[in-house]
C-alpha cells in the first residue's frame, strides 16, 4: 500500500517523512520530484511469532510513504505533478503545521480540502456534460449526479455511501477525495500533550476527522538515534513508542488493511489484505496458483497459536485449528496454511 504525505509547504512534511522512513528527503519547494520510502508497519504480534518458531527469516507488513512537494499557501490548486503523484496514493496524511513559523493551520486544511473538492468537481462536471449531450450511459450520469451534489456540499466523496458497482464504475476517475484521508498537526515540542488552538479543535471537527498531534521534529531526532539509544530516550519522554509508529499503523488501518500470517521454520511473514477479504483472495497474495487451485484453508487464530506455542497437533486436539474453505472470510491476526492443487 502506498500513503501520500501531502500539505502545503513549510507544514513539517518533508520532517515527518524523514521521521517516518529515517531517509533525508531532497527538498523540491513544491518543485521536486515524489520521494518514496518504504517502512516496516510495526506490529508486536510478528515479533511474537518469531520468537516461538524460530524462522530464518521475519518480514513485517509494508508501507510506502510518498512526500509529495506541496505547494506554497496561496498558490492557485495543485499543478500536475501533485495531482499525479496524490492519485498514485492510496491514502493521503495531510499534515498541518501549527508552530511558530507555519502557515495558518486551519486556512491550511480550508485550502487543501478545497484544491482536492475542486479537482473532483471538475472532472465530473465535464463528465455530466458529455454524457447529458450524447444522452447515454443513465446510471452513470445518475452516480455522477449524486458525487456533484456531494461535493457541490464541500463533502468528499468517501462520504458517499456507494454499492460495489458504484465503486467500480468510479474507480476509473481516481477521485481525490474518494481516498482515506489521515490529519496530522505538527507542533512544536512545548505544545505536546496540551489543547489545540480552539479555531484549529472547530475545524477539525467539523472535517470529522480524527486527528494525531505529532512534534515531527521531535520524531525525526528519535529516528536519527541509534537503535539501541532510541528507548531510554522515549522513557524521558514518558513515552514507549514514537508517534511515527503510530501514524504507520493509522495509516495502514485507514485503508482498512488488516495482516494475516504464515508461519514456519524458514518465515514467519505477515501478508496485507482488506478487510472482508475470503480466502481465495488471501491466498492470491502468497501466489496466483494458490489463488487459482485452492482447496482449503487450515486456520488457527493468533491468540491460540501463541497459547499452543505454534503446535498445530495440540491446537487441532483442542479444537482450534478450523478447515475453511473458499467461503471463509479471513480475519485479522488469522495463522493460515492453504492447501491447494493446480
Amino acid at each position: 500500500m502506498k500513503a501520500g504525505l501531502v500539505g502545503f509547504s513549510q507544514s513539517g512534511k518533508s520532517t515527518l517523512f524523514s521521521a517516518l522512513t529515517g531517509l533525508a528527503p531532497a527538498l523540491g519547494g513544491g518543485r521536486g520530484k515524489a520521494n518514496l520510502g518504504v517502512v516496516k508497519v510495526p506490529d508486536p504480534r510478528v515479533d511474537e511469532l518469531s520468537s516461538i518458531c524460530k524462522p530464518v527469516k521475519t518480514t513485517f507488513a509494508e508501507v510506502v510513504f510518498v512526500d509529495v512537494p506541496g505547494p506554497s499557501q496561496g498558490a492557485r490548486g495543485l499543478d500536475s505533478a501533485a495531482v499525479a503523484s496524490v492519485k498514485e496514493a492510496d491514502a493521503l496524511v495531510l499534515v498541518l503545521g501549527a508552530f511558530d513559523g507555519s502557515d495558518d493551520p486551519v486556512r491550511s486544511l480550508s485550502d487543501f480540502t478545497g484544491d482536492l473538492t475542486l479537482h473532483d468537481l471538475e472532472i465530473v462536471e465535464k463528465r455530466v456534460d458529455r454524457l447529458t449531450r450524447e444522452r447515454s450511459n443513465p446510471l452513470e450520469l445518475e452516480l455522477l449526479g449524486r458525487c456533484r451534489a456531494c461535493l457541490e456540499q464541500g463533502r468528499p466523496l468517501r462520504e458517499l455511501e456507494l454499492s460495489e458497482a458504484d465503486e467500480k464504475l468510479l474507480a476509473a476517475y481516481s477521485f481525490l477525495t474518494s481516498r482515506p484521508l489521515l490529519l496530522v498537526v505538527n507542533v512544536a515540542e512545548g505544545a505536546l500533550g496540551k489543547p489545540l488552538p480552539a479555531a484549529l479543535a472547530k475545524a477539525l471537527d467539523d472535517v470529522k476527522l480524527e486527528p494525531m498531534i505529532v512534534c515531527a521534529k521531535l520524531e525525526a531526532e528519535v529516528a536519527a538515534l541509534p537503535p539501541e539509544e532510541r528507548g531510554a530516550f522515549l522513557a524521558e519522554l514518558g513515552v514507549s513508542e514514537p508517534a511515527s509508529s503510530q501514524a504507520i499503523r493509522r495509516a495502514y488501518a485507514a485503508l482498512d488493511y488488516m495482516s494475516f500470517f504464515t508461519t514456519g521454520e524458514d518465515e514467519v511473514k505477515a501478508w496485507t489484505i482488506r478487510r472482508g477479504s475470503k480466502a481465495p483472495r488471501a491466498a492470491g497474495r502468497i501466489h496466483s496458483d494458490i489463488e487459482r487451485g485452492f482447496i482449503r484453508a487450515e486456520v488457527i487464530k493468533y491468540e491460540d497459536f501463541v497459547a499452543f506455542r505454534g503446535s498445530e497437533a495440540r491446537a487441532r486436539e483442542a479444537g482450534k485449528l478450523r478447515l475453511e474453505g473458499k467461503d471463509y472470510v479471513v480475519q485479522d491476526g488469522d495463522c493460515i496454511h492453504f492447501r491447494f492443487a493446480v
